[in-house]
């Protein structure tokens, strides 16, 4: 299997904060702490994200922020309210074996996109951590996709 990478064109922070959490084995930036605009500072919780790139084929890491529910992970696909969809959610579309890590705990998950009553109350929870996806919602014609990773066991 080749070798994981970060994402290309990811922005500064994402990659600094990818790096030190790749570098430090999780032990650090798992809980990141940043200040969003017009709110105070807040400490989420990080994972990095490895998809199969749906046209190289190569592995790609992505920083994501999560939420639980149950015993999986659930990420938000909202590139910042773009108009289109962040290229880590293309993929996992293309090929929902994805490989998760969680501060030092590593495992293999599949990708699937929340929908109905589910994304509804993903959704309330991924605002929990992450307030900001409201107003990314606000910005995108788009429904944001509310990811769900189940662990494969």
């Amino acid at each position: 299997m080749p070798q994981a990478k970060l994402a290309p064109n990811l922005p500064d922070w994402m990659v600094q904060h990818a790096n030190r959490y790749l570098s430090s084995g999780g032990t650090e930036g798992h809980m990141y702490k940043v200040t969003p605009p017009g709110l105070s500072e807040m400490t989420v919780p990080a994972l990095l994200l490895t998809t199969t790139g749906r046209k190289s084929g190569e592995r790609f890491i992505f920083p994501l922020f999560y939420g639980k529910t149950g015993d999986s992970y659930i990420v938000v696909a909202s590139k910042g309210g773009a108009p289109q969809h962040p290229g880590w959610y293309r993929n996992l579309l293309a090929n929902p074996e994805v490989e998760v890590q969680v501060g030092t705990a590593k495992q293999k998950a599949r990708a699937r996109t929340a929908t109905g009553e589910e994304r509804a109350r993903l959704w309330q929870k991924a605002l929990e951590f992450w307030p900001p996806y409201a107003d990314y919602q606000r910005k995108t014609e788009r429904e944001i996709p509310v990811v769900v990773l189940d662990p494969v066991r």
